[in-house]
């Protein structure tokens, strides 16, 4: 009973952070300064939701992982602040190489 329901509650959670995906950029072939630029916090987002996004990039052409039509050096510090936070890991491997010694 408790596997059945750990594993529903992971399909639920893989459905609803799919729908966080970025979406298709209309701005992929024709850059201009019309419409929303993407920022700081949409990097952060994008960089945080960049491996669903790379999941259904490899399915759907029209999603894209990185926001073409953005502000320059805060989106891209966003977006690597995203990716530090999502894969950075919480860094007590190097105090477990300390315990051993």
């Amino acid at each position: 009973m408790k596997k059945v329901l750990i594993i529903g509650l992971l399909a639920i959670t893989l459905v609803v952070l799919t729908g966080c995906a970025a979406g298709p950029n209309p701005e992929i072939n024709q850059v201009s300064e019309e419409g929303k630029v993407a920022g700081f916090w949409t990097g952060l987002w994008h960089g945080c939701i960049s491996f669903i996004t790379f999941i259904i990039s490899l399915f759907n052409h029209n999603v894209n992982v990185y926001e073409v039509h953005n502000n320059g050096g805060w989106y891209n510090f966003g977006f690597i602040l995203g990716l530090m936070i999502a894969y950075g890991g919480g860094g007590s491997g190097g105090c477990k190489a300390a315990r051993k010694r």
